[in-house]
């Protein structure tokens, strides 16, 4: 069985507060999409992160990064790009009469591993472009021949095009 990259070993570095460790991260996550746009099943993403040990806790600061795909929300044209996040969250461990769940605001910390797959996750999915365009001029399809008015005017005549 492959190691798991995103489970960090953290028991030594919890043992003094205010110790820090930088971790660099790849690996995959699972397909990721909003709006139809898509970090893919295969794809990578990266994590450059440093690790310090606070009292009840580990933060967890620096960047993720992931190659997205999707369409052109003006002219229907595959685009592609690069999705970066900084991040700066809190990893606790849970008390026992704590349930699940009662704590949304931090990611949970067992003694000995660290889990950064649901903070790469959830950094990148909050980052993924709504409507990603191929350049901010792109002029659209024509609404009546569905021509790309990128390439020129349309023949219909109902929409004219411009340079910019």
């Amino acid at each position: 069985m492959a190691k798991d990259p995103w489970l960090v070993p953290v028991a030594t570095l919890r043992r003094t507060l205010g110790a820090s460790r930088r971790e660099q991260r790849v690996g995959k996550l699972g397909r990721l999409e909003v709006a139809g746009t898509v970090v893919g099943e295969d794809s990578e993403a990266c994590a450059d992160v440093v690790l310090c040990s606070l009292e009840g806790g580990v933060e967890v600061s620096g960047t993720v990064a992931a190659n997205w795909e999707g369409y052109c929300r003006r002219c229907l044209i595959e685009v592609t790009g690069l999705v970066e996040a900084d991040v700066r969250e809190l990893y606790r461990q849970r008390r026992r009469r704590e349930v699940s769940g009662d704590d949304d605001e931090t990611y949970p910390l067992d003694s000995e591993m660290l889990d950064l797959r649901p903070l790469v996750r959830d950094a990148l999915l909050l980052e993924l472009p709504l409507a990603p365009v191929c350049r901010d001029d792109c002029a659209g399809l024509c609404a009546v021949c569905g021509a790309n008015l990128n390439e020129g005017p349309c023949a219909c005549g109902h929409s004219s095009w411009s340079d910019g």
